[in-house]
């Protein structure tokens, strides 16, 4: 049944206040419909279904007109909660450099620094729209999970992480070359989204950035791009890639990361326990400094289930932190997984391609308003985790708390029409019109 906007839980009605000044009093009870229909909404989540999920008097027609047309700015929106993330992390940054100094052990001379790192995970997901001929920036894209090209929209965006907390970044539409030429916009490649991505992103006060990638995006132009701003960049390769090897007699070769795989014996591989949540799984790795082709001086990482496991079965890493080891670098790799949850999380968690919009722009201002419930639900795990750690520890079941929430309020308003005499009919017209 739907529900009237007074029945809000506080943290999301203040959380909501947050945004006022981005819209026009005429504009924010739009936004607020949005934000709450994405949290309340059970069934797909089209305009029709997110105004069905709301007790109040609004059209689909004043949504579709709030996402595209009406001016206003995706750009001040994620500013807000990115501003939000920074400020609220600020605390637990000081705090974790106290405890590193206070466990740094007494010696001689200059102590070593404190490092606090956050992660700048980058991708991209494909929301497949068989039937949105008409629909703009439509493209032909390669969905990783159908193995084959799709008809769609090509979801590019990022995760930051730190301290175990999650922050997700502007949503971006990537258009194909040929679909800008057919709506005159200037092309951006997937790589140039990525380095403005890295250009622009400005990170939590006292800490380093580690920024990570797919085998798609490891390349010159990003690896320059993350050393420009002192960050440090580690990813995944394909395994065409070459790498250049010495010889003692200094002469070079240049093989490719598989057929150097191939020729290492199984005594080069060491076990190491890839981490997880559910306590990881041991793999087998090489590690190897050497000058990678188009990306410089690297750390090489290979990975393979056992040490006699086939090609098809190895996978190849790079990294600029050239002091880091294999267990090391592999804790970091695995804070990649982030942005997998984050994609998986918008699509069947919050329908992110359950849209029908006409408008390219509208499509990733309805992407921008997620990417703030998938904050609030962000925000709202780290508050509840000291006291309900067993309970909160994925969107979705903070999701279902705050549903509860707003399912008793909903109660307590119901009993209060009551209680003033407002009678079953009147009550029925309003939610069930």
């Amino acid at each position: 049944m739907p529900k009237p906007i007074i029945c809000l839980s506080d943290a999301l009605r203040q959380f909501a206040d947050a945004f006022r000044p981005c819209f026009s009093s005429r504009q924010f009870p739009y936004f607020v419909i949005v934000l709450w229909g994405l949290i309340e909404c059970q069934e797909r989540r089209t305009l029709s279904a997110l105004v069905r999920t709301v007790g109040e008097v609004v059209s689909v027609a004043g949504v579709s007109r709030f996402l595209s047309r009406w001016q206003w700015s995706t750009t001040a929106v994620t500013g807000v909660w990115l501003r939000r993330f920074r400020d609220r992390l600020r605390v637990a940054v000081e705090a974790e450099h106290a405890r590193q100094r206070a466990e740094r052990p007494r010696r001689r001379g200059h102590p070593k620094a404190t490092v606090v790192t956050g992660y700048l995970s980058l991708d991209d997901s494909v929301h497949v729209k068989p039937k949105g001929r008409e629909m703009g920036g439509l493209g032909r894209h390669f969905a990783t999970t159908q193995q084959q090209t799709v008809s769609g929209h090509c979801l590019f965006t990022g995760v930051y992480t730190l301290l175990g907390r999650r922050c997700p970044l502007a949503p971006q539409l990537y258009r194909q070359q040929a679909v800008c030429e057919r709506e005159a916009i200037p092309f951006r490649s997937k790589i140039d989204l990525a380095v403005a991505a890295i250009e622009d992103f400005e990170p939590t006060a006292d800490t380093r950035t580690h920024v990570l990638i797919d085998s798609w995006y490891h390349c010159r132009r990003v690896r320059r791009a993350a050393v420009a701003r002192g960050f440090a960049v580690s990813g995944a390769l394909k395994s065409n890639r070459h790498l250049r090897l010495t010889a003692d007699d200094g002469t070079r070769t240049w093989p490719t990361c598989a057929e150097y795989a191939a020729a290492l014996p199984d005594t080069a591989w060491s076990a190491v326990r890839w981490p997880s949540a559910a306590g990881g799984t041991v793999v087998y790795v090489h590690v190897l400094r050497s000058h990678i082709k188009k990306l410089g001086p690297s750390l090489l990482l290979l990975t393979r289930p056992t040490p006699d496991a086939t090609l098809a079965q190895t996978r190849y890493w790079a990294t600029s932190r050239l002091e880091a080891d294999g267990p090391t670098l592999l804790a970091t790799l695995a804070q990649r997984w982030q942005i997998e949850v984050l994609f998986e999380d918008y699509k069947d968690l919050l329908g992110s391609d359950h849209y029908q919009l006409m408008h390219a722009h509208a499509v990733v201002r309805f992407w921008t308003i997620l990417a703030a419930v998938a904050y609030f639900l962000d925000e709202q795990r780290d508050q509840a985790q000291p006291t309900h750690a067993p309970m909160l520890n994925s969107r979705g079941e903070v999701r279902t708390a705050v549903q509860r929430q707003h399912q008793r309020n909903f109660l307590d308003w119901l009993e209060g029409q009551f209680r003033a005499g407002v009678s079953a009919e009147t009550l029925a017209r309003r939610l069930i019109a």
